[in-house]
Protein backbone atom coordinates (compact mmCIF):
# COMPACT_ATOMS: atom_id res chain seq x y z
CA UNK A 1 0.00 0.00 0.00
CA UNK A 2 1.24 3.73 -0.98
CA UNK A 3 1.52 5.81 1.47
CA UNK A 4 0.92 10.10 1.29
CA UNK A 5 3.85 12.21 2.31
CA UNK A 6 3.69 13.63 5.40
CA UNK A 7 3.51 17.46 5.68
CA UNK A 8 5.44 17.39 8.95
CA UNK A 9 8.42 15.85 7.37
CA UNK A 10 9.35 19.08 6.22
CA UNK A 11 8.69 21.02 9.17
CA UNK A 12 11.85 22.01 11.33
CA UNK A 13 9.66 22.55 14.01
CA UNK A 14 10.27 19.43 16.16
CA UNK A 15 7.23 20.19 17.74
CA UNK A 16 4.89 18.66 14.45
CA UNK A 17 4.02 15.32 15.31
CA UNK A 18 6.37 15.03 18.15
CA UNK A 19 5.53 11.40 19.21
CA UNK A 20 5.82 10.10 15.48
CA UNK A 21 8.91 11.50 14.78
CA UNK A 22 10.67 10.09 18.86
CA UNK A 23 8.82 6.61 17.77
CA UNK A 24 10.28 6.28 14.26
CA UNK A 25 13.95 7.89 15.28
CA UNK A 26 15.24 3.99 15.73
CA UNK A 27 14.41 3.40 12.25
CA UNK A 28 15.75 6.22 10.72
CA UNK A 29 19.34 5.04 12.56
CA UNK A 30 19.13 1.34 10.78
CA UNK A 31 18.38 3.01 7.85
CA UNK A 32 21.16 5.58 7.59
CA UNK A 33 23.54 3.00 8.87
CA UNK A 34 22.56 0.37 6.08
CA UNK A 35 22.65 3.40 3.53
CA UNK A 36 26.84 4.25 4.91
CA UNK A 37 27.69 0.62 4.79
CA UNK A 38 26.39 0.12 1.30
CA UNK A 39 27.92 2.77 -0.54
CA UNK A 40 31.68 2.46 1.43
CA UNK A 41 31.25 -1.42 0.67
CA UNK A 42 30.79 -0.87 -2.81
CA UNK A 43 33.46 -0.74 -5.97
CA UNK A 44 31.46 1.33 -8.71
CA UNK A 45 31.81 -0.08 -12.22
CA UNK A 46 33.15 2.05 -15.26
CA UNK A 47 30.30 1.38 -17.95
CA UNK A 48 32.40 2.88 -20.53
CA UNK A 49 31.15 6.52 -20.70
CA UNK A 50 30.61 9.03 -18.83
CA UNK A 51 27.85 9.09 -16.17
CA UNK A 52 26.32 12.05 -14.93
CA UNK A 53 24.02 10.89 -12.00
CA UNK A 54 20.78 13.05 -10.60
CA UNK A 55 19.52 12.40 -7.29
CA UNK A 56 18.66 13.37 -4.05
CA UNK A 57 18.79 13.58 -0.66
CA UNK A 58 15.20 13.33 0.36
CA UNK A 59 12.46 10.92 -0.21
CA UNK A 60 11.16 12.32 -3.92
CA UNK A 61 9.75 15.40 -4.29
CA UNK A 62 13.07 17.49 -5.36
CA UNK A 63 12.28 17.69 -9.30
CA UNK A 64 14.92 14.89 -10.34
CA UNK A 65 13.14 13.97 -13.18
CA UNK A 66 13.12 17.42 -14.89
CA UNK A 67 16.36 18.02 -14.32
CA UNK A 68 17.19 14.82 -16.19
CA UNK A 69 15.17 15.65 -19.09
CA UNK A 70 16.71 18.83 -19.52
CA UNK A 71 20.43 17.79 -18.78
CA UNK A 72 19.81 15.79 -21.85
CA UNK A 73 18.60 18.18 -23.81
CA UNK A 74 21.78 20.47 -22.84
CA UNK A 75 24.16 17.21 -23.64
CA UNK A 76 22.36 16.32 -27.30
CA UNK A 77 22.67 20.47 -28.07
CA UNK A 78 26.41 19.76 -27.54
CA UNK A 79 26.54 16.82 -30.06
CA UNK A 80 26.74 14.21 -26.94
CA UNK A 81 24.71 11.24 -27.97
CA UNK A 82 23.24 10.34 -24.20
CA UNK A 83 20.86 8.11 -22.54
CA UNK A 84 18.25 8.25 -19.74
CA UNK A 85 18.92 5.44 -17.45
CA UNK A 86 16.79 4.69 -14.70
CA UNK A 87 15.74 2.03 -12.14
CA UNK A 88 12.07 2.00 -13.56
CA UNK A 89 10.31 2.01 -10.06
CA UNK A 90 6.87 0.75 -10.30
CA UNK A 91 7.60 -0.79 -13.00
CA UNK A 92 7.29 -5.24 -13.52
CA UNK A 93 10.42 -5.42 -15.97
CA UNK A 94 13.39 -5.72 -14.75
CA UNK A 95 15.41 -4.93 -17.68
CA UNK A 96 17.94 -4.39 -19.16
CA UNK A 97 15.09 -2.78 -21.86
CA UNK A 98 15.36 0.20 -23.84
CA UNK A 99 11.96 1.98 -23.31
CA UNK A 100 9.64 2.00 -26.49
CA UNK A 101 6.76 4.58 -26.09
CA UNK A 102 4.73 2.62 -28.34
CA UNK A 103 5.11 -0.60 -26.09
CA UNK A 104 5.74 0.09 -23.12
CA UNK A 105 3.06 0.76 -20.40
CA UNK A 106 3.83 2.85 -16.86
CA UNK A 107 3.06 -0.65 -14.91
CA UNK A 108 5.70 -1.70 -17.27
CA UNK A 109 8.37 0.32 -16.94
CA UNK A 110 7.17 3.15 -14.96
CA UNK A 111 5.92 6.81 -15.29
CA UNK A 112 9.60 8.55 -15.10
CA UNK A 113 10.75 6.41 -18.18
CA UNK A 114 8.27 7.24 -19.98
CA UNK A 115 8.85 11.23 -19.86
CA UNK A 116 12.62 10.25 -20.37
CA UNK A 117 11.98 8.40 -23.68
CA UNK A 118 9.79 11.44 -24.62
CA UNK A 119 13.54 13.33 -25.16
CA UNK A 120 15.86 10.82 -25.82
CA UNK A 121 16.30 6.95 -25.89
CA UNK A 122 15.29 6.23 -22.29
CA UNK A 123 16.74 2.49 -20.69
CA UNK A 124 15.40 0.37 -17.48
CA UNK A 125 17.39 -1.92 -15.16
CA UNK A 126 17.57 -2.94 -11.47
CA UNK A 127 20.66 -3.67 -12.05
CA UNK A 128 22.48 -0.39 -13.12
CA UNK A 129 25.29 -1.90 -13.98
CA UNK A 130 23.99 -4.12 -16.74
CA UNK A 131 21.59 -1.49 -17.76
CA UNK A 132 24.38 0.86 -18.42
CA UNK A 133 26.63 -1.81 -20.28
CA UNK A 134 23.55 -2.71 -22.78
CA UNK A 135 22.90 1.46 -23.62
CA UNK A 136 26.29 1.84 -24.01
CA UNK A 137 26.84 -1.19 -26.26
CA UNK A 138 23.78 0.31 -28.21
CA UNK A 139 25.85 3.44 -28.85
CA UNK A 140 24.96 5.87 -25.86
CA UNK A 141 27.99 8.39 -25.88
CA UNK A 142 26.93 9.85 -22.08
CA UNK A 143 24.51 8.48 -19.38
CA UNK A 144 22.42 10.50 -17.41
CA UNK A 145 21.02 8.29 -14.39
CA UNK A 146 17.81 9.45 -12.92
CA UNK A 147 17.76 9.09 -9.24
CA UNK A 148 20.52 7.33 -8.54
CA UNK A 149 23.01 9.07 -5.95
CA UNK A 150 22.68 6.39 -3.06
CA UNK A 151 23.37 4.09 -6.02
CA UNK A 152 27.01 3.18 -5.96
CA UNK A 153 27.29 0.85 -8.36
CA UNK A 154 28.47 2.64 -11.04
CA UNK A 155 31.45 5.25 -11.47
CA UNK A 156 29.79 8.40 -11.81
CA UNK A 157 31.82 11.40 -13.58
CA UNK A 158 29.52 14.20 -12.35
CA UNK A 159 27.23 13.82 -9.36
CA UNK A 160 24.56 16.50 -8.89
CA UNK A 161 22.31 17.27 -6.15
CA UNK A 162 18.61 18.26 -6.76
CA UNK A 163 17.19 20.52 -4.52
CA UNK A 164 13.40 21.79 -3.98
CA UNK A 165 13.89 25.30 -3.28
CA UNK A 166 10.24 25.72 -1.91
CA UNK A 167 10.63 27.23 0.96
CA UNK A 168 7.59 28.99 2.87
CA UNK A 169 6.87 29.72 6.51
CA UNK A 170 8.72 26.40 8.54
CA UNK A 171 9.04 24.18 5.14
CA UNK A 172 12.63 23.04 5.03
CA UNK A 173 13.40 21.17 2.02
CA UNK A 174 15.41 18.29 4.46
CA UNK A 175 12.63 19.11 7.40
CA UNK A 176 14.56 19.05 10.64
CA UNK A 177 17.65 16.82 9.25
CA UNK A 178 16.10 13.59 10.27
CA UNK A 179 16.79 10.35 7.72
CA UNK A 180 13.97 8.38 6.65
CA UNK A 181 11.09 7.63 8.51
CA UNK A 182 11.11 10.30 11.04
CA UNK A 183 12.06 12.78 8.47
CA UNK A 184 12.41 12.79 4.48
CA UNK A 185 15.88 12.45 4.34
CA UNK A 186 17.62 9.12 2.57
CA UNK A 187 21.06 9.95 4.43
CA UNK A 188 22.78 12.76 6.42
CA UNK A 189 22.95 15.77 4.87
CA UNK A 190 26.70 16.16 5.34
CA UNK A 191 27.18 12.47 3.67
CA UNK A 192 25.20 13.16 1.03
CA UNK A 193 26.93 16.31 -0.07
CA UNK A 194 30.48 14.76 0.45
CA UNK A 195 29.82 12.64 -2.30
CA UNK A 196 28.25 15.59 -4.90
CA UNK A 197 30.01 17.81 -7.23
CA UNK A 198 27.18 20.69 -7.64
CA UNK A 199 24.24 21.09 -6.43
CA UNK A 200 20.75 22.19 -8.12
CA UNK A 201 18.14 24.45 -6.90
CA UNK A 202 14.57 23.75 -8.40
CA UNK A 203 12.14 26.66 -7.91
CA UNK A 204 8.67 26.91 -8.35
CA UNK A 205 7.91 29.16 -11.55
CA UNK A 206 5.91 31.80 -9.09
CA UNK A 207 9.26 32.39 -6.36
CA UNK A 208 11.60 35.21 -7.60
CA UNK A 209 14.62 33.78 -5.90
CA UNK A 210 16.32 30.97 -3.83
CA UNK A 211 16.52 31.40 -0.40
CA UNK A 212 19.77 32.45 0.78
CA UNK A 213 20.15 30.86 3.69
CA UNK A 214 19.46 27.61 1.66
CA UNK A 215 22.38 28.92 -0.54
CA UNK A 216 24.49 28.61 2.18
CA UNK A 217 23.87 25.34 3.59
CA UNK A 218 26.08 23.99 0.41
CA UNK A 219 29.12 25.50 1.84
CA UNK A 220 31.71 25.91 -1.06
CA UNK A 221 29.83 23.34 -3.90
CA UNK A 222 28.62 24.72 -7.07
CA UNK A 223 25.09 26.02 -6.80
CA UNK A 224 22.75 26.43 -9.74
CA UNK A 225 19.43 27.55 -10.16
CA UNK A 226 16.69 25.98 -12.34
CA UNK A 227 12.75 27.03 -12.39
CA UNK A 228 10.24 24.73 -12.73
CA UNK A 229 8.26 26.59 -15.47
CA UNK A 230 4.97 25.77 -17.46
CA UNK A 231 5.16 24.36 -20.68
CA UNK A 232 1.95 25.18 -21.97
CA UNK A 233 -0.88 27.34 -20.37
CA UNK A 234 -3.29 25.50 -17.92
CA UNK A 235 -6.41 24.50 -19.74
CA UNK A 236 -9.00 27.10 -19.98
CA UNK A 237 -12.47 27.20 -17.63
CA UNK A 238 -13.02 25.89 -14.06
CA UNK A 239 -10.84 22.43 -13.13
CA UNK A 240 -10.41 20.21 -10.66
CA UNK A 241 -6.74 19.05 -10.14
CA UNK A 242 -5.38 16.06 -8.86
CA UNK A 243 -1.64 14.30 -8.74
CA UNK A 244 -0.02 10.95 -7.67
CA UNK A 245 3.54 13.10 -6.57
CA UNK A 246 5.48 13.25 -3.19
CA UNK A 247 4.37 16.86 -2.82
CA UNK A 248 1.14 17.01 -4.55
CA UNK A 249 0.07 20.14 -2.90
CA UNK A 250 3.01 21.48 -4.96
CA UNK A 251 0.97 21.24 -8.31
CA UNK A 252 -2.01 22.68 -6.74
CA UNK A 253 0.06 25.79 -5.76
CA UNK A 254 1.65 25.81 -9.45
CA UNK A 255 -1.58 25.49 -11.18
CA UNK A 256 -3.10 28.33 -8.99
CA UNK A 257 0.08 30.27 -10.06
CA UNK A 258 -0.29 30.02 -13.75
CA UNK A 259 -4.02 31.43 -13.78
CA UNK A 260 -5.66 27.92 -13.29
CA UNK A 261 -9.05 28.23 -12.17
CA UNK A 262 -8.93 25.44 -9.93
CA UNK A 263 -12.45 24.83 -7.90
CA UNK A 264 -10.93 21.60 -6.53
CA UNK A 265 -7.46 19.40 -5.57
CA UNK A 266 -7.45 15.65 -4.87
CA UNK A 267 -4.20 14.32 -3.71
CA UNK A 268 -3.12 11.04 -4.27
CA UNK A 269 0.16 8.84 -2.99
CA UNK A 270 3.57 9.09 -4.92
CA UNK A 271 3.37 6.42 -8.28
CA UNK A 272 -0.89 5.86 -7.82
CA UNK A 273 -2.14 3.80 -9.97
CA UNK A 274 -5.95 5.02 -9.66
CA UNK A 275 -8.63 2.62 -9.41
CA UNK A 276 -12.26 2.84 -10.72
CA UNK A 277 -13.21 3.91 -7.37
CA UNK A 278 -10.58 6.91 -7.65
CA UNK A 279 -11.80 7.59 -10.99
CA UNK A 280 -15.43 7.78 -9.98
CA UNK A 281 -14.65 10.51 -7.29
CA UNK A 282 -12.98 12.61 -9.55
CA UNK A 283 -15.45 12.68 -11.94
CA UNK A 284 -17.94 13.30 -9.00
CA UNK A 285 -15.94 16.63 -8.00
CA UNK A 286 -15.72 17.65 -11.79
CA UNK A 287 -19.66 16.95 -12.44
CA UNK A 288 -20.08 18.88 -9.17
CA UNK A 289 -17.70 22.41 -10.39
CA UNK A 290 -18.78 21.85 -14.14
CA UNK A 291 -15.07 21.52 -13.94
CA UNK A 292 -12.44 20.02 -16.29
CA UNK A 293 -9.85 17.31 -14.73
CA UNK A 294 -5.95 18.41 -15.07
CA UNK A 295 -3.03 16.56 -13.53
CA UNK A 296 0.67 16.24 -14.29
CA UNK A 297 2.61 14.78 -17.19
CA UNK A 298 3.80 12.07 -14.55
CA UNK A 299 0.34 11.18 -13.76
CA UNK A 300 -1.37 11.08 -16.98
CA UNK A 301 1.54 8.65 -18.36
CA UNK A 302 -0.27 5.92 -16.03
CA UNK A 303 -3.26 7.04 -16.83
CA UNK A 304 -5.28 3.95 -18.59
CA UNK A 305 -5.88 4.81 -22.49
CA UNK A 306 -9.96 5.18 -21.91
CA UNK A 307 -9.44 8.04 -19.38
CA UNK A 308 -6.64 10.07 -21.65
CA UNK A 309 -8.81 11.42 -23.80
CA UNK A 310 -11.19 13.12 -20.42
CA UNK A 311 -7.81 14.20 -18.63
CA UNK A 312 -5.77 16.80 -19.67
CA UNK A 313 -1.98 16.80 -19.17
CA UNK A 314 -0.42 19.69 -17.98
CA UNK A 315 3.70 19.86 -18.60
CA UNK A 316 6.11 21.89 -16.88
CA UNK A 317 10.08 21.87 -17.40
CA UNK A 318 13.15 22.75 -15.94
CA UNK A 319 14.87 25.49 -17.36
CA UNK A 320 18.46 27.18 -15.70
CA UNK A 321 18.62 30.54 -14.51
CA UNK A 322 22.22 30.50 -16.20
CA UNK A 323 22.18 27.85 -18.95
CA UNK A 324 25.52 29.24 -20.23
CA UNK A 325 27.46 28.18 -16.48
CA UNK A 326 26.01 24.76 -16.64
CA UNK A 327 26.64 23.88 -20.13
CA UNK A 328 30.29 25.17 -18.83
CA UNK A 329 29.54 22.81 -15.72
CA UNK A 330 29.04 19.94 -18.22
CA UNK A 331 31.70 20.56 -20.33
CA UNK A 332 34.33 20.75 -17.95
CA UNK A 333 33.36 17.21 -16.77
CA UNK A 334 32.62 16.03 -20.25
CA UNK A 335 36.02 17.31 -21.93
CA UNK A 336 37.39 14.29 -23.17
CA UNK A 337 34.11 12.99 -24.46
CA UNK A 338 33.87 16.47 -26.65
CA UNK A 339 37.18 16.24 -27.82
CA UNK A 340 36.54 12.98 -29.35
CA UNK A 341 33.09 13.98 -30.70
CA UNK A 342 34.94 16.87 -32.51
CA UNK A 343 38.02 14.14 -33.95
CA UNK A 344 34.88 12.55 -35.27
CA UNK A 345 35.93 9.41 -32.92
Amino acid sequence: MKLNTPRWWYSRDRRHAPVARMLLKPASWIWAGVTARRIAKAAPVDPGAPVISIGNLTVGGSGKTPIAREVLRLLHTQGIKAAALSRGYGGTLEGPVQVDLAVHTAAEVGDEPLMLAADAPAWIARDRVAGAQAAVAAGAEALVLDDAHQNPTLKKTLSLIVVDGETRGDEWPFGDGSVFPSGPMREPLKAGLARADAVVILLPADLAEADPELVETFGALPVFIARLEPAAAPPAGPQVGFAGIAKPWKVERSLIAAGCDLKDFVPFPDHAALSERDFALLTDRASLFEAGLVTTEKDWVRLPPKWRDRIVSWPVAAKFADEEAFVELLRSFLLPLREKVAAGG
